[in-house]
């Protein structure tokens, strides 16, 4: 195992204020805290610690910037394109914000590099190129009726991300809310705030309107409470625990805001004597062990088929045995400290409750090092269902191998749990496979692979292991509203039969209007008849028609065209006021010089409704 070296430049600390309106300042109450590097214990930095009043000042600014602010109008494809740019600064400082996370999180700097880092960028990038794919459908309903659905952005998103992936979690987050233009106050995990927080800067670096993101670093109870509580929050999204959540749907209750929560979970991860044994040990202890086991979906329920259990315990022995551990920065290094104090502790709690229980640990179990929170990857064998290791989240390098002898058992054990996050499925017979994705109870099943994840592809629990889903299209849906609009057809109100002379004066100038003085418009509704009759009535008591008649016009100072239309429809081109008419019955044309003046009557987009427009 490595020792403890640093091959890789500390990076420089910048941001540790809250980020407000566009502005970092220090938490209202002057309060600070520690944010602690794993892998040695020492202090970083100190980073404000805010709480009700800087979420108040966040959620003021989020609101005022959607409201108020270009964001609210900008066009869909511009939202995209400062997206964009963000994804392209966070590639430009990859190295840098890699070495920060890894100091900030104690992941080894290869996994911040090689996953972290271009996922957050590619999740970015997949929902910027989202921004203006965003749209409604158009429904055929009974009767005269236009109906369409528009996605609006659901307002000012409260965000809560966990320590395990901080800039990963950010992306997740932003993308789809920036993408359906909503605003944003997040809150970092209080172990993990600084590359949030350096996200923020680059945000606004980007282009990214102040107020649009907002982040106030501090803790669950206070600033996460604030944000959950506050009544001009319209939706909550939160990664983390299962107890979390629930006092988190206690605390929006009030408000009754829009939730996702992605959770928890004990993930099976199933191993059939037919599966390329080697290709399986090799994903089995990835996923367990990968970001030193604190993963939501982590396979820490790994069943292997009783015939082949031994021989694959023998090949987890071996991979753990050679594993090294030690400085995070190190690029060879495959496993750092645990995130903090107490999860270290946590841990170690759960493998001794393993020896007490009757689990044999035949790998590790004890600390690494003498500094950091370092726990050698740890296996336990002959686990059974009903053990606490076998049925409560650990969140830690802590694998515990299960036996089974036939299909039908193995699903039914694999659903034993109150989680469903993930799971996983190594055979190479294809029903096999088939069978287990489609009965595992999980939000996602792998087969033949593991931790394979994509921006395009939703992501979400089962059961207690989270509600909505994120990433994909998926993903849009809990930061959009869907508003339904119903139009009246105009069909509906025009009604004629030939013969029926109605003056319906159109405006056909290039100017729009033709000549005369300003306009004034107002509206009204009615039946047909009632509106027909105010038709009439208008065009006769226009100053431009004095004492012409709908019958005769023979006193009107305008020459006036006769047109019969068939059709029974009736068309307006409301940006220039110039509109096409197709009705049954005859319509008269007011002109002057050969050009069409006002009055002119239209229908609205909202159908149902006639529309005068006056010159003075």
């Amino acid at each position: 195992m490595a020792t403890l070296t640093e091959t890789v430049k500390k990076p420089e600390i910048r941001q540790t204020q809250c980020f407000i309106g566009g502005n970092w300042t220090p938490a209202a109450s002057g309060k600070t805290f520690d944010t602690i590097n794993p892998a040695t214990e020492e202090v970083i930095t100190q980073v404000a610690e805010g709480d009700k009043k800087d979420v108040d000042l966040a959620v003021k600014a989020a609101r005022d910037a959607l409201e108020n602010g270009p964001w609210g109008k900008m066009d869909a494809r511009e939202r995209g394109r400062l997206m964009y740019r963000l994804a392209d600064l966070i590639e430009d400082e990859l190295d840098e914000l890699a070495a920060l996370e890894t100091l900030d999180n104690g992941k080894p700097i290869r996994d911040s590099r090689g996953a972290d880092l271009p996922l957050t960028i590619d999740c970015l990038r997949y929902y910027a190129g989202y921004a203006d794919k965003i749209h409604g459908q158009t429904i055929p309903v009974r009767g005269n009726y236009f109906t369409y659905t528009r996605r609006e952005p659901v307002g000012v998103a409260g965000q809560i991300i966990p320590w395990n992936f901080p800039m990963l979690m950010v992306a997740w987050k932003w993308g789809p809310a920036l993408a359906a233009g909503c605003t944003i106050v997040m809150k970092p995990a209080e172990q993990t705030p600084l590359t949030c927080l350096r996200m923020g800067r680059l945000a606004q670096k980007a282009g990214i309107p102040d107020g649009v993101i907002n982040i106030v670093p501090g803790f669950g109870p206070t600033a996460g409470g604030a944000i959950v509580k506050h009544p001009d929050v319209d939706k909550v999204a939160f990664t983390g625990e299962d107890a979390t959540a629930k006092i988190i749907m206690r605390d929006a209750s009030d408000t009754l805001k829009r939730l996702t929560f992605e959770l928890g979970g004990k993930s099976p991860n199933i191993v059939f004597a037919d599966a390329d044994l080697d290709a399986a040990a090799l994903g089995a202890h990835v996923a367990l062990y990968f970001n030193q086991g604190q993963c939501c979906c982590a396979g820490s329920r790994l069943f292997v088929e009783d015939k082949i259990y031994d021989k694959f315990v023998d090949k987890l022995i071996s991979m753990n045995e050679t594993r090294k551990l030690g400085d995070p920065l190190d690029p060879e290094t495959e496993q750092g400290p645990q995130v903090d104090q107490a999860q270290f502790d946590k841990i170690m709690r759960f493998v001794d409750i393993g020896r007490e229980q009757g689990a044999k640990c035949v790998s590790g179990g004890k600390r690494f090092g003498d500094r950091g929170f370092f726990v050698e990857p740890t296996m336990f064998t002959e686990v059974e269902d009903n053990m606490d290791i076998a049925q409560k989240e650990i969140f830690g390098p802590v694998l515990s191998v299960l036996r089974f002898k036939d299909t039908d058992e193995v699903i039914k054990r694999g659903n034993a749990t109150h989680f469903g996050l993930a799971a996983a499925v190594w055979t190479r017979d294809v029903n096999k496979a088939h069978r287990l994705a489609a009965e595992l109870k999980a939000g996602t099943v792998w087969v033949n692979c593991y931790d394979v994840f994509d921006a395009a592809a939703p992501f979400g629990g089962f059961k207690m292991s989270g509600m909505g889903r994120e990433l994909g299209e998926k993903g849009l849906d809990a930061y959009t509203e869907s508003k339904t609009q119903e139009l009246l057809e105009l069909r509906s109100i025009w009604k004629w039969s030939p013969g029926v002379l109605l003056a319906v004066p159109f405006c056909f100038a290039q100017s729009g209007v033709g000549p005369g003085g300003r306009l004034r418009s107002y509206a009204v509704k009615g039946s047909a008849s009632e509106l027909h009759e105010l038709a009439k009535a208008e065009f006769a008591a226009h100053p431009d028609n004095p004492g012409s008649s709908i019958e005769e016009n023979t006193e009107s100072p305008f020459n006036l065209d006769y047109i019969e239309f068939l059709e029974d429809s009736y068309y307006v081109d409301l940006n220039w006021l110039r509109p096409a008419a197709k009705v049954t019955g005859s319509v008269y044309l007011a002109k002057n010089e050969d050009v069409y003046r006002p009055p002119l009557i239209f229908v609205d987009g909202s159908g149902g409704v006639l529309y005068f427009v006056m010159t003075d």
